[in-house]
């Protein structure tokens, strides 16, 4: 498989979840036969110990999921310690096409915000944008959700469903993958290509199942589910990949059309 060229393994991350979440699954690891409970937490000797160190829970945020939560054979991705890196809210800055971008949060968000005076979220009467798009692709961590948050309101009081990038329109929350799945499997790609410690931290989990540090909503659609993703890429990932930039390369926007061939 190394002789597969990144644009297909890329391909490949994207309909592997896409397939799997428009047929109402989770995104499992690859089927294997899974040890006793007793074999996965001695496997754990492998791994940075602090990645289940107990945190008290008292003070703990409402929203976050503990390292020690983790089942055995499960890694939280906290962002106590280095694991962070793989979060979405990371200071991972990454260039995606032709765009630099503080982090992959703050590229999510920015696509809820009006492209240009000319799109028409910016000229409806009564809504007011806090922020611009471009100041919001400089975001990270909690200030870029809350750019989203806000942004969100004002999709509810223009009752539109459609986010936007590269001068294009699609559905924010499809029942089934689409453009906005593509598009953030691509940039997280391009956050560990372009990262070399977001890389070196996702390749040295190894086997161990990523899952989030806070608490996902019921249903999640594909896009959200970014440890899915990620173990994606870390199953997909080759060391030539350090140096291969997929733009070119892969059409993304094909992947509607494929899964609708299932």
């Amino acid at each position: 498989m190394s002789g597969v060229p990144a644009g297909a393994r890329l391909a490949r991350v994207v309909l592997a979840i896409g397939a799997s979440a428009a047929m109402g699954a989770a995104c499992p690891p690859p089927a294997r036969n899974t040890p006793p409970p007793a074999v996965l937490l001695a496997a754990r000797s492998h791994y940075p110990a602090h990645w289940w160190t107990p945190v008290p829970r008292e003070g703990a945020p409402d929203w976050e999921i503990l390292p020690q939560d983790a089942a055995p054979g499960e890694v939280i991705v906290s962002k106590r310690h280095e694991l962070g890196l793989l979060s979405n809210f990371a200071a991972t800055p990454f260039d995606f096409h032709g765009t630099r971008y503080a982090s992959v949060e703050g590229f999510w968000q920015m696509m809820l915000y009006p492209d240009g005076p000319d799109d028409p979220r910016a000229v409806v009467p009564g809504v007011k944008w806090v922020y611009t798009r471009e100041q919001v692709a400089q975001m990270t961590a909690f200030e870029a959700k809350h750019a989203g948050e806000l942004a969100e309101q004002n999709m509810a009081r223009m009752g539109i469903t459609w986010v936007s990038f590269g001068g294009g329109r699609f559905e924010y929350r499809p029942e089934r993958p689409g453009r906005h799945y593509a598009l953030i499997a691509a940039a997280m790609w391009e956050k560990v290509r372009q990262n070399p410690d977001v890389r070196r931290v996702l390749l040295a989990t190894g086997d161990l199942v990523l899952k989030p540090d806070h608490h996902e909503e019921a249903g999640a659609r594909a896009a959200w589910r970014y440890c899915d993703i990620l173990m994606q890429i870390r199953r997909e990932w080759r060391p030539e990949d350090g140096g291969t930039s997929l733009l070119p390369d892969v059409n993304l926007f094909t992947f509607t059309a494929a899964k609708g061939r299932r």
